[in-house]
């Protein structure tokens, strides 16, 4: 389980079941457990943190991360 943080405010984001190892390129909505900031974006919009910085773009099924705009602490799954 993973601790998604803004790379600015480093408030909480949301926790995230990331299986494999790999840099988190992608957020897959159903594999996140619990969310600390509201979020209603449509598809190919940005996500933003409540302090304004853009950490992801929308895309369906998964959020695209956007690199250096987030960190994350915990430990990745090795299966599902």
């Amino acid at each position: 389980m993973l601790l998604i943080k803004c790379g600015s405010c480093k408030s909480k984001i949301w926790k995230y079941q990331k299986f494999g190892k790999g840099e988190v390129l992608r957020c897959h909505k159903k594999r996140i457990t619990k969310t600390f900031q509201i979020f209603t974006p449509k598809a190919g919009e940005k996500l933003h943190c409540s302090c304004g910085t853009a950490f992801g773009i929308d895309k369906g099924s998964y959020i695209k991360m956007i690199a250096k705009s987030f960190t994350y602490s915990g430990k990745k799954s090795k299966k599902k």
